[in-house]
């Protein structure tokens, strides 16, 4: 999309988000920025336990204080949300930017039929009467999709199917119409048929009220389809950000070209799949120094990566952490290159 200057909506700056274990503080996410702007879907990706979760919920303001510790800045439209009481950041959760977790069974209240869930969120950010509520749940009920809205709207999470209920779940994030709509994992536990109709709602909407979308996915296929521009996370940190096209036609990060060969490819004669070496370190063993991905890699050596890696603009808009993947291969290609 052609996002004009003076179009950012969103600013993340030196984000970092740290859990207390056991009296010490251990970062989940580590000094990101971000920007987001209006009419724009922005992917970030990556395996489980990367800090993608934790960011959106740090863009919420979910932690609990206590036990978390977040840091930087998060500037929406001019104002720093980390700033805000909790009191105040009500006020912008569901109306100003509305979320779609990843487990819908889970977010919805078991006890209320999914009419009542739908309205709660008017009733707390609107001055819609009864009559009004029901007449935008009905809407809303239809822009997700839902046949026989009516019939739905008195029905309980348990018994609808799993996409109906990704689908009343969109249908609260949407109900007033954010600015900002952070989808988590929205076709996680979906068959391939219902993630498609997802992702074509997410769409429309987007179409409709001009929303600017987080997707949250370790599905890069999802990301292929929907997204303009693409982060990259490993370990808390962005290793690659750029647009969907650069990312994934021109990928630099071993992790990103590791990520993206571990795909099934329709092309290729060969069934097996690429492997990641190793795993995602926990907090606890979070490195705080070098390429957090180096020893996932241990052929690259160690004089290719940098002490303290920093993002570099490799083109307009493309960025790359460290400098190891200018000496980066993988050992097949590199057994190749040899012979």
């Amino acid at each position: 999309m052609n996002n004009q200057p003076g179009d950012k909506l969103l600013e993340i700056q030196d984000v970092s988000t740290a859990f207390n274990i056991d009296g010490k503080y251990y970062d989940a996410v580590s000094d990101v920025s971000l920007d987001l702007y209006k009419n724009e879907t922005l992917a970030i990706v990556g395996e489980s336990g990367c800090g993608k979760s934790t960011l959106a919920t740090s863009i919420m303001g979910l932690h609990d204080p206590n036990e978390t510790k977040v840091s930087g800045k998060i500037n929406f439209e001019g104002t720093d949300l980390l700033s805000l009481t909790d009191d105040e950041m009500n006020k912008y959760r569901g109306q100003k930017i509305g979320m779609i977790f990843q487990d819908p069974l889970s977010a919805l209240n078991p006890l209320k039929r999914v009419e009542d869930q739908i309205q709660e969120v008017m009733v707390y950010h609107t001055k819609m009467d009864e009559k009004q509520r029901h007449a935008r749940v009905m809407e809303l009920l239809n822009q997700v999709g839902i046949e026989k809205p009516e019939r739905i709207a008195h029905e309980f999470p348990h018994e609808l199917s799993g996409g109906m209920r990704q689908r009343i779940i969109i249908a609260i994030a949407i109900a007033c119409k954010p600015d900002l709509l952070i989808a988590d994992e929205p076709t996680t536990a979906l068959d391939v048929t219902i993630q498609a109709q997802i992702l074509d709602v997410l769409k429309d909407i987007q179409n409709e009220n001009h929303e600017a979308i987080i997707l949250i996915t370790h599905d890069l296929g999802v990301v292929a389809e929907t997204a303009d521009r693409v982060a990259v996370m490993y370990a808390g940190q962005i290793v690659e950000l750029g647009s969907a096209l650069k990312v994934f036609h021109n990928p630099k990060h071993p992790y990103t070209r590791s990520l993206l060969r571990s795909m099934p490819q329709r092309n290729s004669e060969n069934d097996d799949l690429y492997v990641i070496n190793g795993t995602v370190p926990s907090l606890q063993k979070m490195p705080t120094h070098g390429d957090r991905f180096a020893p996932r890699i241990p052929w690259v050596p160690a004089s290719a990566h940098e002490e303290n890696p920093v993002m570099h603009e490799l083109e307009p808009g493309h960025f790359v952490r460290c400098t190891c993947y200018k000496v980066f291969d993988f050992p097949a290609e590199k057994e190749g290159a040899k012979a």
